[in-house]
């Protein structure tokens, strides 16, 4: 059993309490996800992400989630098929698969890329984001893993990220993510980022996403089937 399924009501109370972090990271996703058709999103979690791009004008239906939260997801109106990322339960086409923040928590992310290549159109796009394993967040969380959040008062965000999750989690570095791409069949058309600011003030203000990778802590990649 998961921690996202032990402490499910922990994972959405988490970003309520960093609303402009959640709000952030959602511009993010929004402009990597304009003019798509139809979306599937892997690992929708509790669909919170999807719930608030619904408000924005981007519709996503289907999603794939493997714990509990899928029924908080469905609650909000999503339709989902309970499964993993690697074997992913679906045999139809979309224009775009979203992969938000699902990297970290994969057993096997190769094949995990293998398979939302497989359920993508010819010229599809796999919208992939998640916390860079090089920048302030990843390190702090590697280094929360190890000695606890109480150990890191003072530098640390007012309501960090819950231990249960950090736990369960390998952060990614750019390059690790651009070679897995590359392998499962992608060719990079286009990356992003937010969360520029040090962990402990990100949450102070909400923060437009910008081209490249340099700087933010949270980055999204857009990758086309070759």
């Amino acid at each position: 059993m998961s921690s996202f399924d032990k402490f499910s009501e922990k994972y959405d109370t988490w970003f309520l309490n960093n609303r402009n972090v959640l709000v952030s990271e959602l511009l993010l996703v929004e402009k990597m996800l304009k003019g798509e058709g139809r979306i599937l999103s892997v690992g929708c979690g509790s669909g919170l992400f999807e719930s608030l791009l619904r408000e924005r004008g981007i519709t996503i239906e289907d999603c794939v989630e493997p714990s509990e939260m899928g029924k908080i997801a469905e609650a909000r109106g999503l339709r989902v098929k309970r499964g993993y990322a690697e074997e992913l339960p679906v045999q139809e086409k979309y224009d775009a698969v979203l992969m938000n923040g699902v990297i970290h928590y994969l057993r096997d992310p190769a094949k995990a890329l293998l398979e939302a290549n497989r359920v993508l159109r010819e010229g599809g796009h796999l919208i992939l984001c998640w916390v860079a394993g090089e920048g302030s967040y990843g390190l702090l969380y590697r280094l929360a893993s190890l000695v606890g959040w109480k150990e890191l008062e003072g530098v640390s965000p007012k309501f960090p990220y819950p231990l249960e999750f950090v736990r369960e989690t390998k952060w990614q570095t750019v390059e690790e993510v651009r070679s897995l791409l590359r392998n499962a069949g992608f060719e990079e058309v286009l990356i992003m980022q937010t969360l520029t600011r040090h962990p402990k003030y990100s949450n102070d203000e909400v923060e437009d996403p910008s081209e490249g990778y340099d700087r933010g802590d949270y980055l999204c990649i857009k990758a086309r089937k070759r």
